[in-house]
């Protein structure tokens, strides 16, 4: 089930964005075989089922550092479609496994490179994190407010967007390629290009001169009253995207703010007031009484929901937005289709959970499987079946 039912693929455990990506690609049917580390001292704790990202997935552990379990991996890669790995530029490569060893045993393999700096560049070795990644792109220092500091959007523009959405995007542009020229190819996807092509639009109205590099004082950084949060009576927060001269008519109507008593929409020395009328308004009602009154309206209006409460709102609800799985409530697979729409994932497996069994699989022997265990190349955790 799902449009990537048939394509598989070997992910080399790591954490952040290249999990998200095999999230993402495994959500849609692709069949993603996580090659774990043999752990330092046996897990005694179920702490895997809260790391969601690693849903729909079986596991394998394989010590890499020895000759066997490299040789493992390669015969695993002769069997994938593609490859998904997230260590600093050469560590692949280090250990035999880079892309050109991999791609002399499968010539038509798409091998995903997930990094922040990129593989290439004088950066390209250098750690960092989803904060590095989006301040050198340029895209960190248009987030904040008027006369603040640039504020950290968590880790979503660099890791999540701009890291494990691009490289999944870019392996399933390289799976059509492949599907015509049979040949595979390397996917470079950085942190820092994501961050920099999501901010895309920008650099277009900077260029036109509708943008202005100071932080608060552009439509959609804040700048604009009516786009932003406001809190109410019960200190609770709403959301406001009135930008288009309708919307904003009809958001003055039901907040019952004439508009000839303010100054115009977009008159910049005007905003202001409009700020200030809007905070005092809403701070008259609780966001419940708001809701009541907005939602559901051309307001472009919404409440501000915790993680708490988004997936019991009744259009998140409707929509099945959030799924429990394995006793944990978290997003569904995103975006939806009208033929091919996938399963529900299954819960994350403990690491090494499926060795066996995925091993025989993927095209081993259960001889070979059993001469790998006994000699702690491969080890099979048993630690979901107690």
């Amino acid at each position: 089930m799902g449009p990537l039912t048939g394509v598989r693929i070997i992910e080399f455990a790591g954490i952040g964005p290249g999990p998200f990506a095999a999230m993402l690609l495994s959500d849609m049917g692709a069949e993603i075989l996580r090659v774990e580390r043999p752990p330092k001292e046996p897990a005694q704790d179920d702490a895997y089922r809260y790391n969601v990202m690693n849903r729909g997935r079986s596991s394998v552990i394989l010590d890499l550092k020895r000759a066997e379990g490299r040789a493992a991996a390669l015969r695993l890669v002769e069997k994938a479609d593609a490859i998904i790995e997230g260590f600093r530029p050469g560590v692949m490569e280090g250990l035999g496994l880079g892309p050109e060893e991999c791609m002399r045993r499968n010539p038509g393999l798409v091998y995903g490179r997930m990094t922040g700096w990129g593989q290439t560049g004088p950066m390209a070795k250098a750690a960092g994190h989803d904060i590095n990644y989006i301040a050198l792109s340029g895209t960190l220092w248009a987030i904040g407010r008027k006369g603040e500091a640039p504020l950290p959007p968590l880790n979503l523009v660099g890791d999540f967007g701009g890291g494990g959405m691009f490289l999944a995007f870019g392996l399933v542009c390289a799976f059509l390629d492949a599907g015509e020229s049979r040949q595979g190819q390397v996917v470079d996807a950085a942190m820092v290009d994501g961050a920099a092509a999501l901010a895309t639009f920008l650099y277009g109205m900077r260029a036109e001169g509708r943008w202005h590099d100071a932080r608060g004082k552009n439509i959609i950084d804040t700048g604009a009253p009516w786009y932003d949060v406001y809190a109410t009576k019960d200190d609770e927060y709403v959301s406001i995207g009135a930008i288009e001269p309708q919307f904003y008519a009809q958001f003055l109507s039901l907040l019952g703010i004439a508009q000839a008593d303010l100054p115009a929409q977009n008159n910049r020395d005007g905003w202001p007031l409009l700020r200030e009328r809007f905070a005092e308004t809403f701070r008259s009602r609780t966001r419940s009484e708001w809701q009541l009154v907005l939602e559901g309206t051309d307001a472009c209006f919404a409440p501000v929901l915790s993680p708490q409460e988004a997936p019991d709102h009744p259009h998140i609800a409707d929509r099945r937005t959030f799924v429990d799985i394995g006793g944990i409530r978290q997003p569904a697979p995103a975006p939806r289709f009208s033929r091919t729409e996938p399963a529900t994932p299954h819960a994350p497996r403990a690491p090494g959970a499926d060795t066996r069994q995925a091993l025989q699989r993927w095209g081993f022997e259960p001889t070979e499987v059993d001469w790998l265990c006994v000699n702690h190349i491969a080890i099979q955790n048993t630690a979901e079946d107690k």
